[in-house]
């Protein structure tokens, strides 16, 4: 079989690809695959477990307790929470594990798991291999080793999780946001009541869409996929600016007063040079993606900053984070990590460093954006192609290297496999949009005739 982990854990359709059998399974592999690794030594194990307000996620969730509980691991239930809500939790709390039920900004009828290690950190490779392989043992009928008696995991709602981790957003912010009107787009999802509050406790005058969440309507023509209605409501209200949302709250879009899009790219070079007035730029070092901006790298090296870029996926940008010790990271889809005060991505936490940057300096969030200019970027998928001969074909790099030269340095060529689909992605840049739609199709004509 496939591998059932991606780069954010495992997803599917609910009930369909994930269904509660795989759900509890896997909680059970997780829990024994983690005390087989020490993880549980000397102590009774604990587990924080969260979702996003899906319908799905209510059996999902209860198929999740039971197989940790099952294993003899404790429970705390959180609730309808962020995923780095969840993270934060597991750390603050000593948790062994924690556990999070959503499919970010998939529409509706997606669900998927994501593991927590102690600490509120990603798992890495190698335990969600050996937590696929153990699942697949024992669906294969190799029995588990049960508990029983006391040694069966008791179950717990922990209620207080919202007040914790919105007392830490706050905490963490280097000044109020008093002054600031602010449209918060929460696109049905789970940061539809820790979002808004957290924001109004620092200061700021708070006005909310997409925060009526009912199990259905999660994304749905809302939040950081579909920034129209947040551009609309910005302007409506005479906002200073908007914030976007995913569904687990793991990402942050925003728009400007006028309603202008401000890219995760944008949003890290503002509070790049946030903290690198501060001193508190480790290394002076942004980490980003591939598929950041080359905007986004030129203002960064005109600002005496280095730019490190990883592969596409938040995961290879903790990653690099954590290696060199870096403060902060993210992806131009709005997945930015401030490693001082988060393990993952936080959606709710960018936008309020984002809006407390905008209250200190007295700047238009319009102005601060600005030291990037975001280069005119075309991206075309093309479908049904061997997309593993990408790196291999003689006739494709001979058409990479010509854009390359065509473009110069004020442009760039990217192509790489899609992780989940049968297709390769032409990214090109340049200083004119003409010219980069002209050789993105140009190359794309090139990946159907090589590839095809």
């Amino acid at each position: 079989m496939g591998r059932l982990f991606g780069t954010d854990g495992v997803r599917g359709v609910a009930n369909a690809d994930l269904t509660a059998e795989l759900a509890l399974g896997l909680s059970v592999a997780a829990a024994h695959v983690l005390a087989e690794a020490g993880s549980f030594a000397g102590h009774r194990p604990t587990a924080v477990v969260g979702r996003d307000p899906r319908a799905s996620g209510e059996f999902l969730e209860a198929a999740v307790v039971a197989g940790l509980a099952s294993a003899g691991v404790d429970v705390l239930r959180v609730g309808v929470l962020p995923t780095p809500a969840v993270a934060h939790l597991t750390g603050a709390l000593g948790a062994d594990l924690g556990v999070m039920l959503s499919a970010s900004h998939n529409a509706m009828p997606d669900n998927g798991i994501k593991f927590l290690a102690r600490g509120g950190h990603k798992l890495a490779d190698e335990l969600e291999d050996r937590i696929e392989s153990v699942y697949e043992q024992h669906r294969a009928g190799e029995p588990w080793n049960r508990p029983t008696g006391a040694g069966v995991g008791r179950v717990h709602d922990y209620d207080q999780g919202f007040d914790t981790y919105v007392a830490h957003l706050v905490s963490v912010l280097p000044n109020r946001l008093d002054g600031l009107k602010v449209v918060l787009d929460e696109a049905h999802g789970a940061a539809s009541r820790v979002s808004p509050e957290a924001f109004a406790r620092a200061g700021a005058e708070v006005v909310t869409i997409g925060a009526e969440p009912d199990g259905l309507n999660i994304n749905d023509g809302c939040g950081s996929t579909h920034l129209d209605p947040l551009k609309a409501a910005v302007v409506a209200h005479g906002a200073h600016f908007g914030i976007a949302h995913d569904g687990d709250a793991d990402r942050c879009l925003a728009v400007d007063a006028t309603g202008t899009e401000v890219d995760g790219d944008q949003i890290m070079a503002v509070l790049a040079l946030a903290l690198h007035e501060a001193g508190a730029l480790r290394g002076n070092t942004v980490v980003g993606t591939v598929m950041s901006n080359l905007g986004f790298k030129l203002a960064m090296e005109r600002e005496g900053i280095e730019v490190v870029q990883t592969a596409v996926g938040d995961r290879y940008v903790l990653e690099a984070m954590k290696e060199h010790g870096y403060a902060l990271g993210g992806e131009q889809s709005g997945h930015v990590i401030a490693l001082d005060h988060a393990t993952t991505g936080d959606g709710t936490l960018t936008g309020l460093l984002l809006a407390s940057r905008v209250a200190a300096t007295g700047r238009s969030l319009a102005e601060l954006a600005a030291v990037m200019e975001r280069l005119p970027q075309v991206l075309i998928n093309v479908p049904d192609v061997d997309k593993a001969r990408v790196h291999t074909s003689g006739e494709l790099a001979a058409a990479v290297a010509e854009a390359a030269r065509e473009l110069g340095t004020s442009g760039r060529v990217l192509l790489r496999p899609s992780g989940t689909e049968p297709l390769v992605r032409v990214m090109v840049e340049a200083a004119d949009i003409d010219q980069a739609r002209a050789v993105a199709e140009r190359l794309a004509d090139v990946v159907k005739s090589a590839l095809g």
